[in-house]
């Protein structure tokens, strides 16, 4: 069993994987796989993408081309139904978005053991290697998700039209603390929802990938596949709501009433 090859048996085992390379302490904790990994996979994306633009053609295209057309034309069509503002900036962020959070979640589908044997023997103790479980990653995504929130409402309401926003709402000038506290919760509450949503499926997914390997050879075959063939529909599935959910609060926040 897999458990053997670290002290601790089996909860030893899952400790290891879920435990990431970090330098640093308290707040000020990094979490070094996390991010360069992140780094990686979001240079891949730009590498591939910049490639298939500079070698289209509007002649009959090729394999990857053809792929990234139809992953462009399907976020713009999500775009076009759900954002109803007008900004240059949606459609290359969703399509980020989409695409980024995809492969993070897609190295879940990497056998658990193969990377952290490669970080071994390069000397690294830990190495967690699906970003999108790690807390600090998906709260890094949703914040930025809420300030680009609170920059678009400012910017398309005005400081005054924002402010009314917050303060008058539901409930009128008779109301005002009550409005606020009532808006401050409806803000916050958008990117610890799309943080720990993300979260929370992918680390879920992981975790039964590690308890998968905990069992004897020849079961894992008989589990690990279809668990690995459905993992494919949540990871896709979740990128998606994170994409969609961000483009439909970008749109409210573009909304003058």
């Amino acid at each position: 069993m897999a458990s053997e090859a670290h002290g601790g048996g089996a909860t030893g085992y899952i400790v290891h994987h879920l435990t990431p390379l970090s330098v640093g302490e308290g707040f000020w904790t990094l979490h070094l796989d996390t991010l360069f990994i992140s780094a990686v996979l979001g240079g891949i994306f730009l590498l591939v993408f910049k490639r298939v633009a500079d070698n289209a053609t509007a002649g009959v295209p090729g394999g990857m081309q053809n792929f990234a057309e139809m992953l462009v034309e399907f976020v713009d069509t999500q775009v076009k139904d759900a954002f109803h503002g007008k900004s240059a900036l949606i459609a290359p962020l969703s399509l980020s978005i989409f695409v980024w959070i995809w492969l993070m979640n897609f190295m879940d589908l990497i056998p658990v053991d193969l990377l952290p044997m490669v970080g071994a023997v390069l000397g690294l103790e830990y190495l967690r290697v699906v970003p999108s479980t790690d807390l600090n990653a998906t709260f890094g995504m949703s914040i930025s998700v809420f300030l680009l929130i609170i920059f678009y409402s400012i910017k398309i309401k005005g400081g005054i039209g924002f402010a009314k926003e917050m303060l008058l709402n539901p409930f009128g000038k008779w109301m005002i603390p009550f409005n606020l506290l009532l808006k401050v919760v409806e803000e916050v509450a958008r990117p610890v929802s799309l943080a720990l949503r993300l979260f929370g499926n992918m680390y879920a997914g992981e975790l039964i990938f590690i308890l998968i390997a905990l069992l004897p050879w020849f079961i894992q075959p008989i589990l690990g596949f279809p668990w690995a063939v459905f993992h494919i529909l949540i990871i896709t599935l979740q990128a998606f709501i994170f994409m969609v959910l961000t483009i439909v609060y970008l749109s409210l926040a573009h909304e003058d009433h």
